[in-house]
């Protein structure tokens, strides 16, 4: 067994995306105790970063010490009690996995379903409501990962408060590339990953709770069922003040590079991290319209960092990605689920979302094909 060397990868899938040099270089830094108090001084820093990146004043705002996945249990197991009526929108595979933290949590899904591609129906959503009024959350995947496909998040969110519901949002793929405000739009709870446009390693999930979200958890009338995830003990790790209670060891070289990914995105400032991902997009776009390669979403729907494109008649699949992957050091992804072998998802995320990539991209794939 000798140290494993990793090839150097261009990587423009689904996620993870390139990571940044500074943040392998911050990551490589001493590792220090997770109650240091110089430690405890760069988590406070973090979350007030996070604060910025999402766009809110939540104070139960923080880093799950792992990946996107545990963010979406956490915000289900938080909030959902047996019983509790859980309208879950479907429009790809991580509506479904929504859905599948509800019914394991002994609560009710009531299913609003779109076709892949299609971002949710607000009118959809709303029906459902009238005819589910004891409903107590809406949940929906702001940008999803499997398609490509945008959602209104504003607009679905004020929708399910029209009827005193809360809402858990997936923005695993949305934080930091395109426009998230989670306040001016009333997102209740939330969660993402560090792996997509934040430009840092897999690992860590930055969740925001609101006070009305807050309500729910405090009020809870059966325990947590997770105890890692419990976000009443977690707290006592991640709240106010230099007194820290201990509740697990967290990930530290991991987070000094979650940390200066976000120094970065305050640097680059968010506003203008949303256009880079967009005008890039628009430079994809233009290169894979010249070689006759179509998009799945329609353009209004569509994520400027995640494109799901048709794959030519004819062509193999597997074949071209694993030339792209052998020859040109460069990975895209394959579709999901009804997708596969249908679409190709090319990730526009964090530091993947440069032109010298964008032009790789293309001219690899016009060479190949």
């Amino acid at each position: 067994m000798q140290s494993f060397n990793p090839p150097v990868r261009t990587l423009m899938g689904p996620g993870p995306s390139d990571v940044h040099p500074r943040v392998l270089q911050a990551m490589a830094r001493p590792t220090i105790g997770h109650l240091d108090p110089a430690f405890i001084s760069m988590m406070d820093e973090t979350k007030e970063a996070l604060q910025y990146a999402y766009q809110t004043e939540n104070e139960l705002t923080m880093p799950v010490s792992a990946p996107g996945s545990a963010g979406m249990e956490t915000c289900f197991a938080n909030l959902v009690e047996p019983g509790d009526k859980v309208i879950v929108c479907i429009n790809g595979v991580f509506g479904n996995r929504m859905k599948e933290n509800v019914t394991r949590l002994g609560g009710e899904a009531v299913i609003v379903e779109d076709k892949w591609g299609e971002a949710v129906s607000a009118d959809k959503l709303e029906q459902a409501l009238k005819e589910n009024p004891d409903t107590i959350i809406v949940a929906f995947v702001h940008a999803e990962t499997s398609t490509g496909a945008q959602s209104d998040a504003k607009k679905l969110c004020a929708i399910a408060h029209k009827y005193d519901c809360i809402t858990i949002v997936d923005a695993v793929t949305s934080l930091a590339g395109t426009e998230l405000r989670v306040d001016e739009w009333e997102i209740d709870a939330i969660y993402s990953g560090t792996q997509k446009c934040l430009s840092a390693p897999p690992g860590i999930s930055p969740i925001s709770f609101s006070e009305r979200a807050i309500k729910k958890l405090t009020n809870r009338k059966t325990p947590v069922t997770s105890w890692f995830l419990d976000l009443n003990l977690v707290m006592g790790y991640w709240g106010k003040g230099a007194k820290r209670t201990y509740h697990h060891t967290a990930p530290v070289n991991t987070l000094y590079g979650l940390h200066e990914s976000l120094v970065m995105l305050s640097e680059e400032g968010l506003e203008n991290a949303w256009a880079r991902h967009k005008a890039n997009h628009q430079l994809l776009k233009s290169g894979l319209e010249s070689l006759d390669i179509g998009f799945l979403v329609k353009e209004q729907d569509r994520l400027p960092q995640l494109n799901s494109v048709f794959i030519p008649e004819g062509v193999d699949d597997a074949a071209i990605r694993s030339t792209l992957l052998n020859d040109y050091n460069l990975e895209i992804g394959a579709g999901l689920g009804t997708l596969a072998g249908k679409v190709w998802r090319i990730g526009l995320m964090g530091y993947s979302a440069r032109r010298e990539n964008v032009l790789l991209c293309v001219s690899a794939l016009k060479e190949i094909l």
